[in-house]
Parts: C-alpha cells; structure tokens; sequence
C-alpha cells in the first residue's frame, strides 16, 4: 500500500450538535411567531422556527427543574417557575436574570400566564391558589383561595376591561374569579374529567373548553351556560379556533359557523363544526405510520399533548408525546417542518444520501429519523413495530436497511430529488430480535444479518428492487441461513469484494464465513468477553474486531493469528471503524469516549470526549472528512477532520513568530525600547521581555529610559509585566531588573491602580518572600566585606630571619596588587617600642584567633555572587600563609612531647618484662603444677600481651616515620617567611 503521500489525522473537533431541546411541560410560541419557548429539566430552550436551531438556554442558578413559565404578549419579559418555589424574571434575549422573588405559594407553581397588557402575571398553584403579581410595580395583588386541589390551568378572559380571570383545577370545573372584588363569579360545570385547554372568541362572547372526558363544551359567557356539547371520542388535550376570515374549504368548513381543531389521543387534527357537533375533517396520517392502523385506539404513544396557533403566518404547531414538533399550513393541513425534541436513547447513525447531507438515527424506537444537517429538519419514517437496533447504508447512499426487535428487516430509498424516504421492501424469517445488518459493498446485490437466535442469513434483492419506486413493498427471501455461533449475533461485515462474511458473537468469538453459501473459514479466538463489532480493512486482509474486555485486535485472514492488540479503552468497545485509507482505526466505546490509533505504531493519536454516556454510533463519510457520532445521552455530535487546519495554522504561527523575532531584533538594534518591548509582551515569552529590559538598562541612561518605557504601557501590558517580575524575582541572577520595574510600577502607581491590575494579589505575594530573602543576602555580603575590610587592614606579617636575627620584614604584594586594589597593606613593625611583652603576646593570640572566626563566618554566609566569593577566598589564603608558621613551631614541640611519651612507656614495658621473668623463675623452683584450666588462661593472656605490645611498637615506628617526613619538608620550605617571635619559641626559651 502506497503510504508516502498519506497523511495521519491527528485531531478531530465538533462540528455541530443535534441535541434534546424539549423534555416535556409547557410549550409557548412568541407573538412574532418566530420562536418557540419549550422546557428542558432545568432549562427553558428557545427554538428559532426557522433554522431549527437553539439560539438561547435560559437555566435556573439553583439547578432545580422548571415547573412551569409565561411569555408576556409584547414578547419581552419571560417568568419562570421553579421546584424551589421562587419566580425569576428574566430578559431572555439576552439572557439575563433582571429579578428574583419567592412565589410565597406553599407547593410548587403548576400553571402560569400573562394579561393582554403583559402587566398582570397569574400563578396558580399545587396548594389550590391563585395569587396574582403587578410586574412592573413588583407587588402581589390579589390571592385566591377556593380551587381544590391542582390549579392546572389559568387564563385571562380577552376582555381586559372586565378583569375576569378563568382556572380549572382537579374537581373538573372552571371558576370565573372577579379581580375587583376577588371572589369566585361562577363555576362552570361540564365536564367529568381534567380540563386541559380553553379558546376564546375574538370579542369574548364565546368559550370552548376542552378535557380528557372525550367531550368539547362551547359555552356562552354572558349568561354561564353551556350551549352545546361536542362528543370528540378522544382524550383532548388542545383546542384551537379557527379563523373567522379564510377560505378553509379543504377542511370541510362550508359555512361561516364557528368551527374548531382538536388534537388528543389519536394523534390526528380533526375540524369539528360547533353548531351541528359534527367532525367536517380529519388529518390524514402517512401510510406505515401506527396510528393509520388504529381505529378508535388511543395510542399514548403517539397523542398530541399540543396545539399552537399561529394566525400571522396562517400555520398551526402541534406537538406529540414523543416530544416531536410538527408545523402544518392551515389550508391543507400539510406537513412543513419537523423538529425532534428529545430522541431517547441513540443506538445507530449513518451518513445518508449520496452528497452525504442527511443523516439516518436509530433510537430507542419503532420510528427512523433522518435530519437534514443543513436545516435540523427530520422526517420521520414509520415501519417496524418495535425498537430498531441496526443501519447500514449501500455504497451509492440513496438505499439504506434497518433491522429491529420484531424480527424483520427493511429496505429504504431516499428520493435524490425530493429527499424523501419510503420503505422499498421487508423480510421475515428470523425467530429473535435482528440485532446487526450489514450491505453489499459493490452493488445493491445482498444483506447479511445476524440475530439473538444465533443465526446468520443473507438475502437476496431481486433487480426490479434497484430501480423500484413507488409505495408497493415487496417482501425478501433469505438465501442461505446458518447457526454460527453459541450465542447473541452482535455484529456482521462484508469484505470490500463481497465474497467474505465475518461475524462477532456473545460467545466472544469472531468467524470467518464465504457470502455465498456461509461456508466456514476460520475461527479467531482471543477475547476474553464478548465480541461487539467486526470490521473489515479496506486495503489488506486484516479484520479488527472489538470487545467488551476493552481491547481492539486485528487478525491475519490467511492464519486467523492476531497480528496487533490496541489497549486504551476503560470499557467495552462497541464500535470500530477504518480511516486513512486503513491505517488508522477509530474506536467509541461504553466510557463515551471516541479513541483514534495509528496502526503502525499502536499508538493512540486523539482521545475525543463528547458524550456522557455509552456511544453506539459511529460512521464516517465518502471524504473520510467527517464523522457522526450518536450516544445513549441522546445526543448526536457532527465530527470534522481538522489536522490540515491544525498543520497550516501552526505553520502560520511559526511564521509570524520568526517574523516577529526578527521584527524584536530590529527594533532592539534601532533602540526603539517601547516598541520592542510591546511587541515581546503580545509574543507571551517573558525570557524576550527581560532581555528587552536589560537591553534598556544597560543603556548610558537606563533607570530614566526604563521608567519612560515602562510608563508608556498600556494598562494590560503592565498587568504582563507585573507577573513576569514575580517569575523573575525567583533567581537571583534576574533579580535586579525584576526590582527595577518594580520600583517604577510603586513609585508612579497608586495602591488602588495597582489592585485594579488583573492577578496583581498573586504577583504581590510571590515577590515579597523572594524579595526579602535578597535583602537579607545582599545584607550579608556587606558584612562579610566590612568584615574583610577590617581584617586587610589591621594584619601584619612577619617573617622567621635568615641568620638568626629579629627583623621586619614587608610581605610582597605584587601578585596581589592587581586583585585586590581596594585593600591597603600596614607596613607598622612588629614590636612598638612603647608595647610590653605582656601586650604582644595578647596582640598575637588575637592575631591566631581571628583567622578561626573568619572561617566560621565564610562557612555560616552563603555567598551568591561568584566574584565574591573568590575574592574572600584569596584573602584567607593569605592569613593561611601568614599563619602556617606558627602551626609548623607548634607540631615541633608537639613532635619532641611525643618522642618523650614514647621513651618513658619503653622504660616502663621493659622493667614490667623484667618482672614477669622473675616470677616465673620462681614458679619453677617452687614447683608448681598448675591446672588445666590456669594453664589455658595464662596463655591466653600472654599471647594478648605480646600482641598489643607489637602493635604499640608498630605505631611507635609509624610516629617516628611521619616525625621524619615533616621534618624533611620543613627544611626544604626555609624559603617561605616565618613570624620572628611566636608563642611556641617563647614557650621553649
């Protein structure tokens, strides 16, 4: 395989999102019509009808769920409720919180609206009140009291000069309050059941109510009574009127009555006539779909839990319980948009169409999805009857199949022109959930599946099927069918020439069968758990398989032996894809991690974190540009290939650095200080600025040039540099220009400026430690130079004379003279005529002790300037010069004390020798037979003694020796100048 050119990718990034926008609760379409107001757990999203997309998320500090929130008619002010009981008023274009007041209700706040004026916020709560809140001036009004149970629903009456507000709550009536005497007008009673929505007529003469007791009312508001009942033989929960102005003839509506649309359990729209109680139409649902089938059947699943008007752009949204939005057009009642609020659990994603631009889902659900990445639209297509589990899309991209727990498969084609998907054809025959599916690669020949009843099969596609559009399906036939493993089938995969199957099992095996009569090739054994996914190379003969121990392993199909074993994953690997034309391998697994390896090296190139939870979905495009990735936290995550973009934008950096380097040079040898050292701040690198600095202060006028360039920065430049003299501070070697800007930055900046200064608290703290600790060093380097200083000045020489006589002597300084020319020399004699004797020996025990405290101060100060610690050096070694010849006259003595010692213990050795022969000499004239054991004794003893005596003589003879030696070399050192008189010499005379 031809590499040279290949390029590894080293980074993928998000593109884009499709996440959850809509869990459940209340539903609000803004005045405008442009945005839609929807609640998700702690949040309220706000959906831009136009693009589909999330333009604003407005979420509760608290992290508590909303409960329920009004949008004021004039689209400005938005109120949420909480489950911690406080109402926040928030200016959701921007997305800020504006207030914040306790809702004083004694349970959470279950419904909410505006008046037409947006000046009077009603809250009707669990705890069966009612309370009422002026916005503007920030007070509540009015408390009523009297709902039993849950106030559900509240809502003004159009009229805002009558001042009547309408609540329904557990008991099934609706209650018309007076708020200028605040008491309850009347109930109106009809219905058994829930009241779930009410709709007014334009000038207000008219109600229609709604409930879950399959009943509509429509009731005349000036005398509070019921005109007529509407039987609608569903649960509804939305009803909305139609306008009075319009031709709605496609609707059924022939005369100019009041006319009204339900939406419930059914999931259909229905027009019903108000004056005759009669269904004038009703929406037509898409053939596959479940609720087509349904007669009479309330389907929970698949009900409208609202409906929305939209009078300005003459549509009307509706809204199931799988949290999907549909928009119709009134006229017709035709579908335009549809967004998906929530998509559960995704368990598969492909790329779809042959550009790639839609892609198709399989969540936890009968129904497909495919979203237009573009728009956000989805389509949803009806078919199976249970959770589909698998995808996998044809090689031109128009022509998908799916596979699901009620143990069929389906074929779908999308119209290249349309974008429209249908189902094209379906197989039965497999006796358990079809849990994996897999295409032909070179034509739209086959599928193979695999299924929980440990099966593998392949179906033909008969040919009408490859150019076969219309709404007949056809029905599939297995061509061959064979038990392949012990247990679940998790995973089947074609070869790139469609002659080689392989399959991955429960039974943590993987095997190798021929497509066209699943003959067994090979067994490849080595997983310790089960077996999620098997995957061909599109290049060699290798198969990469995945498991659920963590490991990914690629297999030779010639020996089945393992050829590599890629390690990274916490959990189990479900999902693994070829990228770089086979070089690379692409992992997602149970720890919602995305992993990408390098082949040749074993090496992981890119962990990518994006999901929380298990990724079951992953495909790459044609361009081998762009991944999709879907998870069971409902979210699908567009990947884009960004390693061109990462080399070429490093390669800009790299450029504009060395330009900018060379730019610094310039301006350092031009002199431009300012410039210079604005340019090395904006390059981050704080070793430029300090060189920058010293270049400054090294100049004929540095401290006046330093502080001019320093006062000339900008206030964020000064922030840059503040903390880099605290890194400086750190080493003494730096240390001085770090104290330098210092000292310009507190002299001309006031303590407030200086707080002001972003991280300047950090900086402050990390200098002054360091700063104290060169105070006290630079403390001790001058007592240690006055200390020499002193020592220069007050030592004196003297040499022993040459032909025994006392004579001053001038130490010669002419090596010195170039060191050390800041010390002076006392050429005083030695003996004053006017000192006693007594006086110079106290002058000469000073003159031996200094020496011993001066070490001891070098030892304890710890220099840190190299130049003075030599200089100190060289002027100890002279006192060692000056005083090794006092030393030389002491060890002389000490030499002679020490031949004296050793002459006294041989007297002494010698008469204890005599001794002992005496008396043992008398032993043997006495006759004396000693026993055994005295015997043994003794001549232990002896034999003690004799060696401890030829030790001592040994080291006697080593004294003597090394005696010798020192006296050798002092007779071949009489050069070297010696102090006339010393202690030692006194001490002898």
């Amino acid at each position: 395989m031809d590499t040279n050119n290949l390029q590894f990718k080293t980074n993928y990034a998000v593109c884009s999102k499709i996440e959850p926008f809509y869990k459940g609760g209340k539903v609000q379409v803004s005045t405008d019509e442009k945005y839609i107001f929807c609640t998700c757990g702690t949040r309220v999203n706000i959906l831009e009808i136009a693009t589909g997309k999330v333009i604003q998320s407005i979420e509760q500090d608290d992290q508590e769920d909303i409960t329920s929130f009004a949008l004021s008619p004039d689209d400005e002010v938005l109120v949420t409720a909480s489950r911690a009981l406080l109402l926040k008023q928030w200016e959701w274009r921007e997305g800020s919180c504006s207030r914040t007041w306790r809702a004083i209700h004694n349970s959470p706040v279950a419904s909410m609206t505006f008046d037409p004026t947006s000046t009077l916020l009603a809250t009707g709560g669990c705890d069966g009140t009612i309370k009422l809140w002026d916005v503007l001036k920030q007070y509540c009004t009015h408390n009523l009291k009297g709902s039993s149970g849950v106030v559900h629903l509240v809502q003004f009456h159009p009229d805002i000069s009558l001042l009547q507000l309408f609540s329904s709550s557990m008991d099934s009536g609706i209650r018309v309050w007076d708020l200028r005497s605040s008491q309850c007008v009347c109930v109106l009673t009809s219905h058994y059941s829930a009241v779930t929505s009410l709709a007014f007529t334009p000038d207000g003469s008219t109600l229609i109510s709604s409930g879950r007791d399959k009943i509509c009312t429509v009731w005349d508001l000036k005398t509070k009574t019921a005109t007529r009942t509407v039987p609608v033989f569903e649960a509804v929960e939305a009803v909305v009127l139609l306008p009075q102005t319009g031709d709605f003839s496609k609707l059924g509506v022939q005369s100019k009555g009041l006319h009204f649309i339900t939406a419930g359990s059914k999931g259909v729209l229905r027009v019903w006539e108000a004056s005759s109680a009669r269904c004038v139409f009703t929406q037509t649902l898409p053939v596959h779909s479940p609720m087509a089938s349904q007669e009479g059947a309330d389907g929970d699943e698949h009900s409208l839990t609202y409906c929305l008007p939209l009078p300005s752009s003459a549509r009307i949204t509706t809204v199931t319980a799988e949290h999907n939005f549909l928009i119709y057009d009134l006229p017709y009642l035709t579908l335009q948009q549809q967004f998906v609020g929530y998509n559960d659990e995704v368990l598969d994603v492909k790329f779809l169409g042959p550009t790639d631009s839609h892609i198709v889902v399989a969540t936890n659900s009968p129904q497909l999805k495919v979203f237009e990445l573009a728009s956000s639209s989805c389509q949803i297509l009806y078919g199976h009857t249970d959770t589909i589990l698998s995808l996998d899309v044809f090689r031109k991209g128009s022509m998908f199949a799916s596979c699901a727990k009620d143990n069929s498969i389906r074929l779908w084609r999308m119209n290249t022109k349309t974008a429209e998907v249908c189902c094209v054809a379906q197989g039965f025959g497999h006796a358990n959930a079809v849990g994996t599916i897999c295409c032909s690669r070179l034509k739209e020949s086959f599928v193979a599946t695999g299924s929980q009843d440990c099966t593998i099969k392949v179906w033909d596609l008969p040919v009408s099927l490859r150019t076969k559009e219309g709404p007949k399906v056809e029905d599939l036939t297995a061509r061959v069918t064979e038990k392949g493993h012990d247990k679940d089938v998790n995973s089947v995969a074609i070869s790139p020439n469609d002659k080689l199957l392989a399959s991955g099992s429960q039974d943590r095996t993987a095997k190798l069968w021929t497509t066209s009569d699943l003959a067994l090739r090979g067994v490849f054994r080595g997983h310790r758990r089960g077996v999620w996914c098997v995957q061909f190379s599109p290049m060699d003969q290798v198969l990469a398989t995945s498991s659920a121990d963590g490991s990914v392993r690629l297999w030779g199909l010639h020996d089945f032996s393992c050829l590599k074993t890629f390690e990274g994953h916490d959990a189990s690997v479900l999902k693994i894809i070829f990228v770089s034309r086979g070089t690379q391998l692409l992992t997602s697994g149970s720890d919602g991690l995305l992993k990408l390896w390098t082949i040749k090296t074993n090496e992981c190139m890119k962990t990518l974190d994006a999901h929380q939870d298990k990724v079951w979905g992953l495909h790459a495009n044609r361009k081998d540009d762009q991944l999709v990735t879907g998870s069971a936290d409902s979210c699908i995550v567009l990947w884009k290939d960004v390693t061109e973009a990462e080399l070429a934008e490093e390669q800009a950096k790299q450029e504009d650095q060395i330009l900018k380097q060379q730019e610094l040079s310039n301006l350092l040898h031009e002199k431009k200080y300012l410039k210079a050292l604005g340019l090395a701040i904006s390059l981050g690198q704080p070793h430029t600025v300090l060189r920058v600095i010293k270049e400054i202060r090294g100049g004929e006028e540095g401290p006046a040039e330093l502080q001019k360039t320093i006062l000339k920065l900008r206030q964020d430049q000064k922030e840059a540099v503040l903390s880099y003299c605290s890194m400086w501070n750190t080493n003494a070697r730096n240390c001085q220009e770090a104290q330098a800007v210092i000292q310009v930055l507190l002299t001309h900046e006031s303590p407030e400026q200086l707080v002001q200064y972003k991280g300047a608290r950090g900086a402050l703290e990390g200098l002054i430690p360091y700063t104290e600790r060169h105070f006290q060093r630079i403390g001790r380097l001058l007592q240690a130079s006055m200390f020499v200083d002193y020592m220069w000045q007050n030592m004196r020489l003297t040499g022993k004379p040459r032909h025994g006589e006392i004579q001053d002597e001038e130490m010669d300084t002419s090596s010195l003279s170039q060191l050390l020319p800041l010390f002076t020399i006392d050429k005083q004699p030695s003996h004053s005529p006017g000192k006693t004797g007594a006086e110079e020996e106290e002058e000469e025990e000073e003159e031996e002790e200094i020496p011993e405290v001066s070490g001891a101060e070098d030892d304890e100060g710890a220099f840190d300037s190299d130049d003075d610690v030599c200089a100190v050096r060289k002027v100890t070694a002279l006192r060692e010069n000056a005083a090794q010849a006092a030393e030389e006259d002491d060890e002389d003595e000490e030499d002679e004390e020490e031949e004296a010692e050793t002459g006294e213990r041989e007297e002494e050795e010698a008469a204890v020798a005599v001794g002992e022969a005496e008396e043992r000499e008398e032993g043997e004239k006495e006759n004396v037979k000693p026993s055994s054991l005295s015997e043994g004794i003794t001549e232990r003893e002896e034999e003690a003694e004799e060696e401890k005596r030829e030790a001592e003589e040994e080291q006697e003879q080593m004294q003597r020796m090394q005696t010798r030696a020192r006296k050798c070399q002092k007779s071949e050192s009489d050069s070297r100048p010696t102090p006339p008189c010393t202690r030692a010499a006194r001490l002898r005379r």
